[in-house]
């Protein structure tokens, strides 16, 4: 218990082993948990169910680690006859080993009751020795949770950023094209750098603490999972098919993003679920015609192709390279991988923003437009961040 404690809390590194007891606790309370959370149809509420899981399995871990103290150390006492002298005792074996684990429980969680007293040095010394690691066990977890709290801070403050930039949930296509404004490459790049660092901090903070990928997202279009695979869209299709600056650190960041995929996959241990989604068998996200959409939606904004008939073998190798860990990590977590193109009358808060700043432009160039003429869908009082 102590090493697991250690690999668990302290570790900087993906610990050796699958058989641990956070690992078994995470296999025994997730399978169901996942079980059930794929039955329930509501989307709302489903992402609501999942959305318990991580906070409650933290508190549920740190129960099972003081139980596994308890009734160790009680253990231990056991072992030596029950060396206590306590009133309550009957003489059976079962009486003495409750008393065990009354005295073990008390001096976990320092109560000090003193109604049952030791009768020899190494059960005091041991008393003394369990009193501190329950002291030690607080000042861990006093500790572990902000660490915890700040890292997930950290990884979804990009994740709602990305809102505005490539929608909710983000799609490749409207990345690229709402960086098609002046000085827009630019800050494509800028963007892709950040990711790239993003990335690097999520293989940090994910791999040292597994559990921060079941805290889900705060808003139900929104995850971690969806944002990267969004951004590895992107990046495979300026490397394969966009032409633009920006393919250089597209190539760093493809190669961050699918680093962080590979080595979390690892972690979860689906390497055998990797190998049962082939590219071939996933074409609902991007089939021929979703393809030809694709382009059509690109295109429109003045993105240029490179314009060979090879285009798309490169986008089905770049694809290849990382859907099928994505796809796996989706399936176990319950998280939903996003499209090439955002979904036809899909809400969004950009377009009635975009639409009101056309209005501005075009008065300021001496176009002016009616001033009852209001974007479709907007509402006095309507909420625009409707998602």
């Amino acid at each position: 218990m102590f090493l697991d404690a250690f690999q668990t809390i302290i570790l900087p590194r993906r610990p050796a082993g699958r058989w641990r007891i956070t690992s078994l606790f995470y296999v025994l309370t997730w399978t169901p948990w996942s079980m059930v959370g794929k039955r329930i149809q509501a989307k709302s509420f489903r992402e609501q169910f999942y959305s318990i899981y991580g906070p409650l399995s933290l508190l549920m871990l740190l129960a099972v680690w003081a139980v596994l103290l308890v009734v160790g150390f009680a253990g231990f006492f056991y072992s030596m006859a029950t060396p206590f002298t306590d009133a309550m005792a009957l003489g059976t074996d079962l009486a003495h080993f409750r008393t065990d684990l009354y005295v073990s429980g008390t001096t976990l969680f320092t109560l000090g009751l003193g109604d049952v007293v030791p009768r020899s040095l190494t059960a005091r010394a041991l008393v003394i020795s369990e009193a501190g690691t329950g002291l030690g066990l607080v000042a861990l977890v006093i500790g572990y949770v902000p660490v915890l709290y700040q890292a997930f801070s950290r990884r979804e403050v990009d994740v709602a950023l990305l809102d505005a930039r490539a929608g909710s949930p983000p799609t490749a296509a409207e990345l690229l094209r709402r960086h098609r404004f002046e000085g827009g490459d630019e800050a494509l790049i800028q963007l892709l750098a950040q990711w790239e660092r993003w990335s690097a901090e999520i293989l940090e903070s994910h791999i040292s603490y597994p559990i921060l990928c079941y805290y889900r997202s705060q808003h139900d279009n929104q995850s971690w999972l969806s944002a990267m695979t969004a951004v590895l869209d992107a990046c495979a299709l300026l490397i394969a098919v966009v032409e633009g600056p920006a393919s250089r650190q597209a190539q760093l960041t493809f190669a961050m993003c699918r680093h962080a995929l590979i080595d979390l996959g690892h972690v979860f241990h689906l390497e055998e679920k990797e190998k049962q989604w082939p590219l071939n068998e996933d074409a609902e996200r991007l089939p021929p015609h979703g393809f030809d959409r694709l382009c059509d939606s690109l295109g429109d904004v003045g993105i240029r192709f490179c314009g060979d008939q090879n285009s798309v073998v490169r986008l089905h190798a770049m694809r290849g390279l990382y859907e099928p860990h994505a796809r796996a990590i989706g399936d176990y977590l319950g998280m939903s991988l996003p499209g090439w193109v955002a979904a036809p009358n899909a809400k969004d808060q950009w377009v009635i923003i975009n639409r009101l700043r056309e209005q501005a432009e075009a008065v300021l160039t001496g176009r002016a437009v009616p001033i009852d003429r209001r974007p479709p869908g907007l509402l006095p009082g309507r909420d625009l961040h409707d998602h």
